[in-house]
């Protein structure tokens, strides 16, 4: 079985890749991003849609048995004041309007509460990788901002203090999100994160 993740950007793709994949190797799915067009010419994160969503969708959806995605909730345009459920519902309900005569268990939207960064405060010390940037101090930091928070979803409090934004004040320029990112989620391990961030990746069995 091939299952189709549409990814919000660079870093989540990675996250397919070194995270996802393997595990659901282990289940007989063959697991592969697809990187979500955000404008004409241009693929990144921070400008997601419903409609690009869907554009893209029936771009994949008939080379693989599967589909989904992984955006970011907060990162979401336009959402209206759905809720991260109230979008999942209306992206699948937009695909099966596109599809009509397939079977709804091929597609299962994934919106993410999660700003990608806050699955990596399931284990502070894996900011080790960040090599050049990691110290008694910034460790001292990340663990304060763990010990004020119950989980790691909670920590996307405000646009000006999320997880990024709170990585990028603690280590400066040595912290990269693409670089960086997908090494200390591997690190983590999937079990673990989801552990932490229940119920992150939903879509995932097992």
């Amino acid at each position: 079985m091939r299952l189709c993740v549409i990814c919000e950007g660079h870093t989540e793709a990675e996250f397919v890749k070194t995270c996802l994949e393997p595990h659901l190797r282990e289940y007989g799915i063959a697991t592969y991003p697809s990187l979500l067009k955000t404008r004409p010419g241009r693929q990144g994160g921070g400008d997601v849609n419903v409609t690009r969503i869907i554009r893209h969708l029936c771009h994949e959806y008939p080379n693989t048995d599967a589909i989904t995605t992984l955006v970011d909730y907060y990162g979401f345009r336009n959402r209206g004041g759905m809720s991260a459920e109230e979008l999942e519902v209306q992206i699948l309900e937009k695909s099966l309007e596109r599809f009509p005569n397939t079977n709804q268990k091929r597609i299962v939207p994934y919106v993410q509460m999660y700003e990608f960064e806050a699955l990596l405060f399931s284990d502070i010390r894996m900011f080790e990788w960040v090599i050049d940037g990691w110290n008694s101090a910034t460790e001292k930091a990340l663990r304060e901002i763990n010990n004020r928070f119950p989980d790691p979803e909670s920590i996307n409090d405000n646009p000006k203090t999320a997880p990024s934004k709170r990585l990028e004040s603690i280590f400066g320029g040595f912290y990269s999100k693409t670089e960086h990112g997908p090494i200390i989620a591997e690190e983590i391990g999937l079990s673990a994160i989801r552990r932490a961030c229940e119920p992150v990746l939903g879509f995932i069995n097992g």
